[in-house]
């Protein structure tokens, strides 16, 4: 068959305020509603300041971001950015690939997470309440951009109203907790506590993933130039000082056995400072953990169909719904794929698993630029640029994220 004279293109439907609830929906969805216990069990007291460590190093890599998403406003960003930079089409495809398999092990345990939150309400076997979840969300996914990104905006909303009312409830039981948060920074000079710090960063890490993701959303923004620096800035900022502070929070009001032992830590968090039912909680988490769930599998699919259109993956991939405006076919296999990984593997083995890559991701696309520049390739006009001297601090930070640990030990 010839092909369509004008074949579907991708929407330009969303502005600032939706992209940055989309980059803080799936940021908190995939982090502090599953992963208090998580990091608490590597750094105890100290785990507020793995948070802190884990923003330090997205910092430099969200400027990278930033810049690459004005030189190249392309979906499948980290891919194109590190091709634009080598040219070797094999990297292009392990980066872009890549990152399409850690967001579909990012949405699946994000989905294991919403499953623990839901069981605590209904007594169903958990393959079934994942698998419910994850064909709910991908078929939200497939709607179409605007809508799909609305239901998470509107998900985000209250997934913030809900953290913010545990952080109002910890200042109002420790007043103190404010002016005594420098106890939950390690001294530099403890070996083991800075271990245990860095150790749970990675984790911690797990819990950023999202500013990078709303690059890939580049296609599909109103004045992406001026748009999507603003969003990355503002998602990631916002996120770090929720993070901390509930973080804080939960190492103060609730022993660390408890918080460790849990499977819904927020649920536990909010009875243990309001005393009312954790139900209502328990219910924004759900919610949360949804949002990270379907825009996982969005930027996924957005991935896949910007390889494909580049010729990295199979065209089907690049097939755009007359009616929806989506990448149909991509957003049906990365469904497809979160699935099956939400019921064969451990959540813990996912979690690890996803930052190291998403490390090694980051590590790129900062080479990438600083080739980029050292190279002279000249930067188009009106979009945010950096010194180069971010991008190499960007690839150093992961590095050591990576590292540090096993040299610190």
């Amino acid at each position: 068959m010839p092909p369509e004279p004008n074949p579907p293109t991708l929407k330009r439907a969303i502005g600032l305020p939706l992209l940055v609830l989309y980059g803080l929906g799936i940021t908190i969805g995939a982090g502090i509603y599953v992963l208090i216990g998580e990091t608490a069990t590597v750094a105890g007291v100290y785990a507020p300041a793995a948070f802190l460590v884990a923003a330090f190093v997205m910092s430099f890599s969200a400027l990278s971001f930033a810049e690459f998403s004005g030189r190249i406003p392309l979906s499948a960003g980290e891919a194109l950015y590190v091709d634009a930079a080598f040219g070797w089409s094999w990297l292009t495809l392990a980066v872009g690939l890549s990152i399409i398999f850690a967001a579909t092990i990012s949405a699946a345990a994000i989905s294991l997470g919403c499953a623990g939150y839901v069981a605590a309400l209904v007594s169903l076997p958990e393959p079934v309440i994942v698998g419910a979840i994850v064909v709910t969300m991908g078929w939200i996914a497939a709607c179409g951009v605007h809508q799909s990104v609305m239901f998470a905006a509107i998900l985000t909303v209250i997934e913030i109203l809900g953290l913010l009312v545990i952080i109002a409830a910890g200042y109002r039981a420790d007043p103190a907790m404010l002016s005594e948060m420098g106890q939950v920074i390690p001294p530099l000079g403890d070996g083991p506590a800075m271990a245990a710090v860095l150790g749970a960063s990675l984790i911690a890490f797990f819990a950023f993933i999202g500013f990078d993701d709303v690059v890939n959303m580049v296609e599909e923004t109103k004045n992406p130039n001026k748009t999507m620096p603003w969003a990355i800035g503002i998602s990631l900022v916002s996120v770090t000082v929720i993070y901390f502070l509930v973080m804080l929070v939960a190492v103060r009001a609730v022993p660390e056995d408890e918080l460790i032992a849990s499977k819904a830590p927020i649920g536990l968090l909010f009875e243990r400072l309001t005393g009312v039912s954790p139900v209502t909680i328990t219910l924004v988490a759900i919610v949360a953990t949804m949002n990270g769930v379907v825009i996982e599998i969005i930027m996924a699919a957005r991935v896949a169909y910007g390889l494909a259109k580049r010729g990295r993956l199979p065209a089907k991939l690049a097939q755009v719904s007359p009616s929806r405006r989506t990448p149909l076919n991509a957003t049906v296999i990365v469904t497809v794929i979160v699935l099956v990984a939400a019921l064969a593997v451990p959540l813990d083995f996912l979690v690890s698993l996803t930052s190291q890559i998403i490390l090694a991701v980051f590590f790129m696309v900062n080479v990438a630029l600083v080739h980029v520049k050292r190279r002279g390739d000249p930067a188009p006009d009106n979009i945010f640029t950096v010194s180069i001297i971010f991008p190499i601090i960007g690839a150093i930070s992961c590095l050591f994220l990576l590292l540090g640990p096993i040299w610190i030990n």
